[in-house]
């Protein structure tokens, strides 16, 4: 693998690149690194290399003729290189995109500085930007180092053990597990004794449950591209238990089209719809929140023609989702039920199509929250949740927002449906593979 740096500042990475692996590497012939000063590529007897940007503005920008030198000199020299531009507008670097890299032949590494580069140049010459994270640098050059680093590692012949490679986190699509050392036991504090055992297989076996444990708990995004057996979603799915999600579908206080105050019907729409949707996400308990006795009744009848008439037989699997529904006459009747279920009062989370509040709770945020305590995400019905109820919430989850205007006036059902997607959208690990094409 051939590198070729393009900077400013070629004395950056004069350490970085004399020392460990990287090193080796070069001395065994595996990996070849070239540093170019951009301005040798310059005309004046200044070396300048940037200039004010057209329209005015802050900073300065690198001008397109120096650049377009030192890319044609260099491609001139290896014309199979590929034009990389360090940037934050690039796609973000990671494993996958590593791993595709250090399959190239050699890449040209241009470390912009200031404002960027001239836009000419980078429409038109580079044939890929990347990012090393969501964040703001002096330059390209400590991006070029990371990059350099994490392709020369996957290059065979430079880590000692592939082993060493493959299990490291994001080889595998999971975190790594954790690491001990002698002594046994530090300050009181002691290695698990698994990792004394001896027991290979268990000692396997705990590793892999603590590399799924820390990617669920920290980087829960990964999951669904990493490679899981069975015995991997059954471990998941008792993890995954401890979060404790209610859903409560409130048929008073809430409005109606005329802004005022009622309570709404039960709609069999509803109890289906939610029902399903509740057994699809893993939610804890589906309450029905309803005042009034007759409504209450006939929801009632409804839910045990399903649960235990002939519905249970005709639609089994309606059934199943159906038995999660819950009817209960006022909301401190539910909030007392799950107190008693979980120990502890839920946190009430609000919603409404509107921001009746001025601070939002996001997914991610609810995320978290699940981790530590039970919540109880409640949806109103008619035209939405009564102003002075909402209140009363522990906290209010982002509205859902229109893509091309401002129109967001949606069923209670694709409301639902919509929020626990965004809340549980890393966890949706259980996929039905395709069946066979039949000839």
């Amino acid at each position: 693998m051939r590198f070729y740096i393009l900077t400013i500042f070629p004395e950056f990475f004069e350490s970085p690149l004399k020392i460990g692996l990287i090193k080796k590497a070069q001395e065994k012939g595996l990996i070849k690194i070239n540093i170019y000063n951009l301005r040798d590529f310059t005309e004046d007897k200044h070396k300048v290399v940037d200039d004010k940007p057209y329209g005015g503005g802050e900073g300065m920008v690198f001008k397109p003729e120096p650049l377009y030198k030192a890319l044609y000199s260099i491609k001139k020299l290896d014309p199979k290189t590929k034009v990389i531009y360090l940037s934050p507008q690039g796609k973000l670097l990671n494993q996958r995109i590593a791993k595709e890299l250090s399959q190239e032949e050699s890449l040209l590494l241009i470390c912009g500085r200031y404002e960027g580069i001239d836009e000419r140049i980078r429409q038109h010459f580079i044939d890929e930007e990347i990012s090393i994270g969501d964040f703001v640098l002096f330059g390209g050059e400590v991006p070029a180092l990371v990059l350099i680093e994490v392709v020369t590692r996957l290059i065979p012949g430079v880590v000692g053990k592939k082993d060493s490679v493959d299990k490291e986190s994001f080889s595998s699509g999971l975190l790594k597990y954790p690491a001990y050392t002698r002594p046994s036991e530090f300050l009181g504090y002691k290695v698990p004794s698994v990792l004394l055992s001896g027991d290979h297989k268990k000692i396997k076996t705990f590793r892999r449950n603590l590399s799924l444990e820390i990617t669920l708990y920290r980087r829960p995004d990964l999951l669904s591209k990493a490679s899981l057996k069975e015995e991997d979603l059954t471990y998941l799915k008792g993890l995954l238990e401890k979060q404790r999600l209610y859903l409560l579908l409130l048929h008073y206080p809430v409005y109606n089209k005329k802004g005022e105050v009622i309570v709404s019907a039960i709609t069999g729409l509803d109890l289906h719809d939610l029902a399903r949707l509740s057994k699809t996400y893993g939610v804890k308990g589906f309450y029905v929140i309803q005042p009034l006795e007759d409504q209450r009744k006939i929801a009632e009848e409804l839910i045990k023609y399903w649960t235990q008439g002939k519905g249970k037989s005709y639609n089994p699997l309606r059934s199943v989702a159906l038995s999660l529904v819950k009817i209960r006459k006022n909301l401190e009747e539910v909030l007392e039920e799950i107190q008693r279920e979980e120990g502890e009062r839920p946190l009430l989370v609000g919603t409404d199509a509107s921001p009746k509040k001025g601070i939002f709770v996001y997914p991610e945020e609810i995320r978290e929250l699940l981790w530590k305590k039970p919540l109880a995400l409640v949806l109103g019905t008619g035209w939405g949740l009564e102003e002075n109820f909402l209140k009363v919430c522990d906290l209010f989850l982002e509205p859902i927002w229109g893509r091309l205007d401002y129109y967001n006036h949606l069923s209670v059902r694709s409301a639902a449906s919509i929020l626990l997607d965004r809340i549980f959208r890393p966890y949706l690990l259980f996929k039905k593979e395709a069946e066979k094409l039949k000839n």
